[in-house]
Order: structure tokens, then C-alpha cells, then sequence
């Protein structure tokens, strides 16, 4: 299955750490839960081992919002991170 990016999620991604390979990865494998409008989210953890915003962290959970596209690819919204 094939993952788009809106973007919208490209430029929240760049913001906030997140890459290309880690939002298609939490969308072909995370955790999938409905979230509101219709949309999907995907939940996984990454380890991370690095500095975010001057802070070291272990990890790092990518968020990705979606809507399924009629061809059958994922559209990705946003993305949301935090970091843990």
C-alpha cells in the first residue's frame, strides 16, 4: 500500500523531527485507531537516542493522521511527535 503526504504533514513534519521513512513505517505497521472526521491515526515508537530542542530523549512517538484515498493509498494530514 502507498502512503501520500499532504503538505500540510511535510511541512509539520520538518517541523517537528519526524521523517518521510518513520510516517510511511507508523502507517504500514503502527497501532491504527479512528480518529474524528473520518480520518485514521497510526501510532508508533521509534528509539531515538538524541537531542530534541536542546533535551536528550530515548524515544520518540510518531502520530500520522490519514484519510484512505478510493485508489487504496494513504493521504497523510499531519503528523504529531513526542518525544519520551
Amino acid at each position: 500500500m502507498l502512503v501520500g503526504f499532504h503538505p500540510h504533514a511535510s511541512e509539520r513534519m520538518r517541523e517537528r523531527g519526524a521523517t518521510e521513512f518513520e510516517v510511511e513505517t507508523t502507517v504500514l505497521h503502527g497501532e491504527q485507531f479512528s480518529a474524528k472526521h473520518g480520518r485514521s491515526g497510526f501510532r508508533k515508537n521509534f528509539q531515538f537516542n538524541g537531542q530534541w530542542q536542546g533535551r536528550s530523549y530515548l524515544n520518540k512517538q510518531i502520530e500520522a493522521y490519514a484519510v484512505e484515498e478510493p485508489d487504496g493509498r494513504w493521504l497523510v494530514i499531519t503528523v504529531i511527535v513526542k518525544y519520551f
